[in-house]
């Protein structure tokens, strides 16, 4: 761990007022809660009372994206406010180095008490965890739903130990005893990160029957046949159901099944298992938010609940994430600071989560490092879209082949259009296959082995085709829009300093 702030020899903390007036921040995270299973995003599936208390009292964000949907890159690009390519953490497997410039260091360099409890996902060791706060406990990469270990604050990377109960429980009660001992004179800066909703879900007792005598709504799209898009999405392997494990369902799958029926069936158990594990952390939030009330600390507090990407509950016949496609590159993005939100307001302005650490930044005082590539989005709290605001996202998601059998693509979102390449190529990325995985792609698609495997391109025009079904990208008529989006595709990578891919 580094060292802790130097104090002067007054004893008061460097460049902090004598009256600390500014806002604690909070920021709550879980993994692969998709918005739509939030009530506040309009979910047919569930209700989240205790999230959309945040919504309701705060502003909730509806385009709010990951530039790389999935959980490693993801949170590096949240503490850095950089893109992957620039942090270096482009896949599960590149872990980032805790010398890194983030924002708890820097608000912790600036008199805050930090501390992070629960899911990391970065690494273990000495150059992986976590680097920057006063006091943490984490767990070990994906970590157990039920008494889980976790490591614990100390030197050479930490003290493992197990503790008993169930995960979420456990993170909020880390959380709670933390804030009842801090410092109370000065600001604290605390993120609080479930392991929830990540595969393979296990509810706890509470929660174990919810939705036991329901039939969950099924998503329009839950029967795809991937006729109409890039052979990526047919070759993909993480349908409900065919690509289903035990895990998912608590029973045997009989796979020989209709794929129709199996879908179906297996849809039901895996959505209920995972709206239970939502349910937990909904409740526990709700705890922290009344320990907030309680205090006195709800009006001086910025709040935020987020998950690090999206996820596809069904959509499109899929579990899982990786994808670009809208259900698994949009994230929720609720956030309450009464001093300077109106309650209850909605923005659909283009966020990314390379700009939460410059936002966090703004909001505490602290001048945001020229290396940070994203945008402090304070002047979207205030209701003021700034001139120049991003009208367009980059995204590019890294790991070839290496899970479910996703291609690697990188591509443009506007307001109204996506346009995807899936350029099909692990760039030696660490963690994903090397050549010797391509003739197999080769013969899943049908192509010639003279041919470059799965090289295609997708355009979806977002106001006429909102679920995705229908790759527009050789259709005459969008020819300009095809020629626009690769101009700003072009335009963004060269703003970003991502290099296109290039075939060797």
């Amino acid at each position: 761990m580094e060292a802790p702030c130097e104090k002067s020899g007054a004893g008061e903390w460097q460049d902090m007022p004598r009256q600390d007036d500014r806002p604690n921040i909070l920021f709550i995270m879980s993994d692969d809660h998709a918005a739509h299973a939030m009530s506040c995003y309009g979910s047919c599936i569930n209700r989240t009372p205790n999230l959309d208390r945040i919504a309701d009292e705060g502003m909730r964000f509806d385009n709010c994206f990951c530039t790389n949907s999935i959980c490693t890159p993801s949170r590096a690009a949240i503490l850095t406010g950089t893109y992957n390519h620039v942090n270096g953490v482009t896949t599960l497997a590149t872990k980032m180095d805790n010398r890194l410039q983030t924002f708890p260091k820097l608000l912790r360099q600036a008199g805050y008490q930090t501390a992070v409890f629960g899911k990391w996902h970065l690494g273990v060791g000495p150059r992986h965890c976590p680097a920057g706060f006063d006091d943490w406990a984490v767990l070990p990469g994906q970590g157990l739903y039920h008494n889980p270990d976790f490591i614990f604050a100390g030197p050479d990377g930490g003290t493992r130990r197990a503790v008993q109960g169930y995960v979420t429980d456990i993170i909020t009660d880390l959380c709670l005893n933390w804030l009842r001992k801090r410092d109370r004179s000065r600001p604290f800066m605390m993120l609080y990160h479930h392991k929830a909703p990540h595969r393979a879900w296990e509810p706890d007792e509470k929660h174990a029957g919810l939705y036991v005598n329901e039939e969950i709504p099924e998503p329009e799209t839950l029967f795809d046949t991937y006729e109409h898009r890039a052979s990526a999405a047919r070759l993909a392997r993480m349908r409900v159901g065919p690509h289903s494990v035990r895990e998912d369902v608590d029973c045997e799958i009989n796979y020989h099944l209709p794929e129709a029926d199996l879908r179906r069936w297996a849809y039901q158990r895996y959505i209920k298992k995972y709206l239970r594990v939502v349910a937990s952390v909904d409740d526990n939030v709700g705890r922290v938010l009344d320990f907030l009330d309680a205090e006195g600390l709800a009006e001086n507090t910025i709040v935020i609940y987020t998950s690090d990407q999206g996820f596809f509950l069904g959509d499109h016949g899929w579990f899982d994430k990786r994808f670009m496609y809208e259900e698994s590159l949009r994230m929720p993005f609720v956030i309450r600071w009464p001093r300077e939100i109106r309650a209850g307001a909605v923005n659909d302005d283009i966020v990314t989560n390379v700009d939460f650490a410059p936002t966090f930044l703004d909001a505490a005082g602290v001048d945001v490092p020229e290396d940070m590539q994203g945008d402090s989005i304070r002047p979207l709290l205030n209701g003021a879209t700034p001139p120049g605001w991003q009208t367009s996202l980059y995204y590019r998601y890294w790991m070839h082949l290496a899970h479910h059998f996703v291609c690697s693509h990188y591509g443009v979102r506007t307001k109204r259009h996506k346009l995807i390449y899936y350029y099909a190529d692990g760039c030696g990325q660490r963690g994903t296959p090397g050549q010797e995985a391509y003739g197999t792609f080769r013969a899943a698609v049908g192509q010639d082995e003279n041919e470059e495997p799965g090289r295609e391109w997708e355009l979806f025009d977002l106001s006429e085709d909102p679920h995705e079904m229908n790759n527009i990208h050789h259709d005459p008529a969008y020819a300009d829009v095809v020629r626009e989006l690769t101009g700003e595709l072009a335009r963004l990578q060269q703003q970003v300093g991502d290099e296109p891919y290039s075939a060797p």
